[in-house]
């Protein structure tokens, strides 16, 4: 089944926000735009520097109206532990979320049965609960919080002007397109 377009499947969870534990489901990522950012293991060495950059962007993906999910197979306790340890984890004010059951990884399709961890995916969901941009990487590849932060605007722009389309490393304020027969074979 394709998954662009596709309703976020029902989940439940335990997650670790803020110092407190929270539960969280699938009804939390409705009625706004969020990002469901898997990866593989807490106490890790690439994880880190990805949720680092994240909170460090945090305030621009608010900004958007934008709420951020980190996931892992770990437990919300080890979330905590994490935080609580760890500089780059300690900055971390967005959702992180328990999966040690694995339903939410593989409702995503993200995870590695064999090892029990779930590869590096990224999730954008629109208001409506449906998957706009999916993005999985390998392992030992990082993700840019910069990046996706312009592939959100160019998916809320889209969103909000029906008809429209981005081109490639489309940034807010530039030119988009109106897909229609006078640009077939022009671009």
């Amino acid at each position: 089944m394709p998954i662009i377009n596709s309703q976020v499947k029902p989940f439940k969870a335990t997650a670790f926000k803020n110092g407190d534990f929270v539960e969280v489901s699938d009804a939390d990522l409705k009625g706004k735009w969020s990002v469901v950012f898997f990866y593989p293991a807490d106490f890790t060495f690439v994880c880190p520097t990805e949720l680092e950059d994240l909170a460090d962007n945090y305030a621009e993906f608010k900004k958007l109206g934008v709420e951020i999910y980190s996931v892992s197979t770990d437990t919300h306790f080890a979330h905590a532990a994490w935080h609580n340890t760890s500089p780059a984890i300690g900055k971390i004010e967005y959702t992180m979320i328990g999966d040690p059951t694995h339903v939410i990884s593989r409702n995503f399709d993200v995870l590695i049965e064999e090892a029990g961890l779930a590869d590096r995916g990224t999730f954008v969901i629109n208001p409506e609960g449906q998957i706009k941009i999916v993005e999985l990487n390998d392992g030992g590849v990082g993700r840019d919080a910069s990046e996706l932060l312009r592939k959100i605007k160019a998916a809320q722009y889209v969103a909000a002007h029906p008809g429209e389309v981005c081109p490639a490393k489309w940034k807010e304020g530039e030119a988009t397109l109106a897909p229609s027969l006078d640009l077939v074979g022009k671009i």
